[in-house]
């Protein structure tokens, strides 16, 4: 049968989806570059054309997951009865939603990346992730700064600031994830509930608000995202 030309960007995306089902499945250490040209119906070569490396595969699917899940979240961004700090909230509460909805494929792909033999590979994965997040909460911290809600004098560098916070959370992820499987999900629960916590009031004293006053946590979210799935 004559070979199917495709276009590149249908066959990268192709690439993703046989990697996502795979890695969701599976794990990602658990498959291998083969696995997935083997589902794709595509030779190693073609394979390599697109993607360097299965890191480098991994990495753009965080970057397709950060875009989709943010495509979702942006109907409560734009929602016109919240003000800076409600779509702030609105932020977040919709990210802990997805975190629980997508929990099981979530931990089996990246529960690699929080390793710390792969920081270079956490570090590209979440510079992924980061470059689409950062305009969109950029632009959140400029609207409230020009309602008066917020006192926000360089939108993008907070939102940069928003950012490198998170980088604390690897350590405490990948502890919270041991525990999690050695069955201790209590403590676990507690590590990161207690670390979102304070990322919240490290956020409302970086905008000069109470203390509490953005729900970074809610109550149950780090046991529900730790016991969520099959």
């Amino acid at each position: 049968m004559p070979r199917v030309v495709k276009p590149p960007e249908i066959r990268s995306a192709e690439l993703l989806d046989c990697a996502q089902r795979l890695f969701f499945e599976h794990g990602y250490d658990n498959t291998t570059v083969n696995d997935i040209i083997r589902e794709a119906g595509l030779s190693k070569g073609a394979f390599y054309h697109y993607f360097a490396s299965k890191e480098a595969l991994l990495e753009a699917l965080a970057r397709r997951l950060a875009r989709d899940s943010l495509a979702e979240l942006q109907p409560l961004l734009d929602d016109p009865s919240l003000d800076g700090i409600g779509r702030l909230n609105a932020l977040f509460a919709g990210s802990r939603r997805l975190n629980i909805e997508l929990a099981p494929q979530l931990r089996k792909t990246f529960f690699v990346v929080f390793r710390p033999e792969n920081l270079a590979l956490f570090h590209r994965v979440d510079q992924a992730a980061r470059e689409l997040a950062e305009p969109i909460i950029t632009n959140l911290l400029r609207k409230g700064s020009e309602e008066g809600i917020l006192d926000v004098p360089d939108p993008q560098a907070f939102a940069e600031m928003f950012l490198q916070l998170r980088l604390t959370f690897r350590d405490v992820m990948h502890r919270a994830l041991l525990q999690a499987e050695q069955g201790n999900i209590d403590e676990a629960a507690r590590l990161l509930e207690g670390r979102l916590r304070l990322y919240g009031i490290a956020i409302d004293r970086l905008l000069k608000l109470p203390d509490g006053t953005i729900e970074a946590v809610q109550p149950g979210f780090a046991r529900a995202f730790l016991e969520a799935g099959p």
